[in-house]
């Protein structure tokens, strides 16, 4: 792609200063995009006048709101580099994660004052206000900003869940972002006249680009929500304004058991879902409101959409992740091209990250000698050219010498009547190496005697795929982005 890209919110305030960009459900304010855009440009003088600069870091610890993208684009324009933060997580860890790229500014809000305080005094760095400093910085007359944006500097980072040591941030450019758009927009026929919800938290891709940052750069308009309440997206929903939605598929369950969800008009909402497989009851009970939600695959590295199920085969290709979309390269390892086969999968294109910020170690192990990143995923090709993913590498474990994928485990306990969600894991096993232990949450009103389990699961799987153990869950621990982590998983499992 480009050398160099056009700032982007100057941009877009240039071909439709007035309409409308962001209505921020907290503030009640809606932002045009020329506001935005003059925002980010005033943004950016205070920036500089605290002495940051091109490559320096600025952590920002919020809740979802309009000043976050606002901070955003300020980056974009000076070449600051924005580190959104986990306000999930408390200090000690945020600080760890920080200590990794050094930062140079923290930018917080009111709710998280206390967390801010106490991280910028270990990193020893100054602490700002968004509804005091930030606000103050919007409110006054800056000069314009509107030099073409490098299209591989660094924009922002994105740390991932540290699930198997301490977390890495992942580099953000803007070609990542124009390739993202592309990728995503053109699967869901994205436009200008498209509205979406932005409720996912920011600190994580999919908040930001999926799919906020796409409508922006489309002229599209999004509604701001602090963070994910059931109540307040179905009443959006009902409202008539939302055309476009995404969300993975822990929101999608709890969304299914609301009363009024049966009540909405789906058919002129487009619905998207990633971070991990929708399972097939739920695509069939959404299906049967006349939703069809759209299975998708990306990573944090891919900016994120590599994948998005087409509408026409929806519920043909159900557990299908759909085909590679414009601007992603794909291949499967040892698997010859364009034919059927499993293996890992490798990804290339213009939607890639350079790598992880100062860790060139991380990186090179990421990537393989002829540039492909490694995703650790495995992947399966049909005749159709559809592509199914059928675990992570490192879920997979060995019983009794044949391998077992728990996802596969997990879409086979998703069809049974009592189960709303499955997490399979493998655990130590003196006779067969290891063995599955299902973690299970049940439908509500529902019982599930877990002796009654294996049989059960004996008619629908070989032996060696059967759990050896069933517990009955009220919750399961989760990633930022909706994700079972099965680690925590092992670790009540051993604990017991």
């Amino acid at each position: 792609m480009f050398d160099e890209i056009p700032d982007m919110a100057a941009k877009r305030a240039e071909l439709t200063p007035d309409r409308l960009a962001f209505a921020d459900t907290t503030s009640g304010r809606d932002w045009s995009f020329r506001q935005i855009n003059e925002a980010a440009d005033a943004t950016a003088a205070g920036l500089r006048a605290q002495g940051l600069a091109e490559g320096d870091r600025l952590a920002i610890l919020c809740q979802n709101r309009a000043e976050f993208f606002v901070a955003l684009f300020a980056c974009q324009k000076t070449g600051i580099i924005l580190c959104p933060l986990n306000w999930r997580q408390p200090a000690l860890e945020l600080t760890e994660t920080i200590e990794q790229v050094g930062i140079s500014l923290l930018l917080a809000d009111t709710a998280f004052q206390d967390t801010a305080q106490k991280i910028a005094a270990q990193m020893d760095v100054p602490l700002l206000s968004i509804e005091k400093d930030l606000a103050g910085w919007i409110d006054a007359d800056a000069p314009p900003v509107t030099q073409p944006i490098p299209a591989e500097r660094p924009w922002y980072l994105l740390f991932t869940s540290g699930t198997t040591g301490l977390p890495k941030s992942v580099v953000q450019t803007a070609r990542m972002a124009w390739a993202n758009t592309v990728n995503i927009g053109q699967a869901i026929d994205m436009t200008s006249d498209d509205r979406a919800v932005c409720f996912l938290p920011l600190f994580h891709t999919a908040g930001i680009n999926l799919y906020s940052l796409p409508v922006f750069l489309t002229g599209g308009a999004s509604t701001i929500l602090p963070k994910f309440d059931a109540a307040a997206v179905t009443e959006l929903l009902a409202s008539g304004q939302i055309t476009q939605f995404f969300a993975v598929p822990a929101v999608y369950q709890e969304l299914s058991l609301l009363r009024q969800i049966g009540g909405l008009d789906w058919s002129r909402i487009r619905c998207g879902c990633g971070g991990a497989p929708l399972p097939e009851p739920l695509i069939r009970f959404y299906g049967e409101l006349g939703a069809k939600v759209l299975n998708g695959m990306g990573m944090t590295e891919t900016g994120p959409t590599v994948f998005l199920m087409d509408p026409e085969h929806a519920t043909q290709k159900i557990g299908s992740v759909g085909k590679p979309q414009s601007l992603a390269e794909v291949r499967l390892d040892s698997v010859p091209e364009g034919a059927e086969g499993v293996g890992e999968l490798l990804l290339r294109g213009p939607g890639i990250t350079p790598g992880y910020f100062a860790n060139p170690e991380a990186t090179a192990a990421a990537f393989t000698s002829d540039g492909w990143l490694a995703t650790g995923d495995v992947a399966r090709r049909d005749a159709d050219g559809y592509y199914f993913i059928v675990d992570r590498i490192k879920d997979m474990f060995i019983s009794g010498g044949e391998n077992v994928y728990p996802a596969e485990v997990e879409r086979v306990l998703h069809t049974h009547p009592a189960v709303l969600e499955a997490a399979v894991i493998g655990v130590p096993d003196a006779k067969w190496g290891e063995v599955g232990a299902a973690f299970l949450l049940l439908r509500p009103g529902a019982t599930l005697a877990p002796d009654t389990l294996r049989p059960w699961c004996r008619d629908r799987l070989a032996s060696y795929k059967v759990p050896a153990h069933a517990r009955i869950v009220t919750d399961l621990p989760r990633t930022a982005a909706g994700k079972v982590c099965k680690p925590d998983l092992l670790k009540a499992f051993q604990h017991d």
